[in-house]
């Protein structure tokens, strides 16, 4: 999936999307992270066709979009704002339902790809049961399974545990595994940071319609440099001696200063510090968390909790 130049302005004179260029690997599980209202379901929805862009390019699956929209979407399966299904039908009659509304789908094979579908969700026992008796996990599962009725190169899932609790949640990410496993592309959409630690290979970060950074989590994770933490209460002189010894960003906070100390030889900070007078309650070195690179990043908060 390659974006260029990706824009929405709405009749408003809002921009909802602007200049998105965005590259996912195949391959990949790629998480597309942002706070509420970042432009992650526009985007979606302009990726999918659902909505035109005011100006950029698509392409899917190597091909120009809408261009080639006949030969790629049926190879694409999409997830976007929740399923709704008929909820006094059984899960396995609304899978036949959706199949039956595919123009390009085979009605020959329509129960044997329902069955399988509903068995690689693991619904395979609930096929019987009326939707309306299905929990919301259980319901995102079935969701997936209606994009899987047809074999797909790439999934495309907005905010796929949304809502879930956490018993869901695991199950709604260990399918996305599976499936990353038998060599399908995910892209997701997420505000959960805990989504893209314990789920994605690559991740972008949208804010207020921009794109702001993408790039491995192998990557992300190697660029947090560990930070001298300091708990001390003699903030200032911790402060004026740590800067005069080359130690970079210092900053203090409440109860410690902390700051970057390169390539300074930690025991000599300290015993520059106990020399100085600094009372030490606590010292040592902390990695930053994805969280706080995140929220440098966008300068606005992400929801962490499962």
């Amino acid at each position: 999936m390659v974006t260029r130049g990706l824009t929405k302005r709405f009749r408003s004179g809002q921009v909802a999307v602007d200049a998105v260029d965005l590259e996912v690997p195949a391959g990949s599980i790629f998480g597309f992270l942002g706070p509420n209202g970042s432009g992650k379901t526009t985007t979606i929805r302009m990726l999918l066709g659902l909505i035109a862009p005011t100006s950029g390019s698509v392409e899917l699956l190597g091909e120009p979009m809408p261009k080639g929209q006949l030969s790629v979407l049926p190879r694409v399966g999409a997830l976007v704002e929740g399923p709704a299904f008929y909820p006094f039908w059984t899960g396995q009659a609304n899978l036949l339902r959706f199949d039956a509304a595919d123009r390009t789908a085979d009605p020959r094979t329509r129960k044997a790809r329902a069955g399988h579908a509903l068995e690689r969700v693991g619904l395979s026992n609930a096929a019987g049961k009326k939707v309306r008796n299905y929990s919301l996990g259980m319901r995102q599962r079935l969701a997936i399974a209606v994009a899987l009725m047809q074999p797909r190169d790439l999934l495309v899932l907005d905010e796929p545990t949304n809502g879930l609790d956490p018993q869901g949640t695991r199950e709604v990410r260990s399918l996305i595994r599976e499936l990353a496993n038998d060599g399908t592309t995910i892209f997701t959409s997420t505000h959960l940071l805990t989504e893209v630690e314990q789920l994605c290979t690559h991740a972008a970060v949208m804010s207020r319609g921009r794109l702001l950074r993408q790039s491995t989590m192998t990557e992300l994770r190697s660029e947090l440099r560990p930070r001298l933490v300091v708990r001390t209460p003699d903030l200032q002189q911790a402060e004026q001696t740590l800067t005069g010894l080359g130690v970079t960003d210092v900053k203090v906070a409440e109860e410690f200063v902390d700051g970057d100390p390169g390539e300074l030889p930690i025991d000599k900070l300290a015993a520059a510090l106990v020399a100085a007078d600094v009372r030490i309650h606590g010292f040592g070195l902390e990695r930053p968390s994805l969280e706080d690179a995140f929220v440098a990043l966008t300068g606005e908060g992400f929801d962490v909790a499962e």
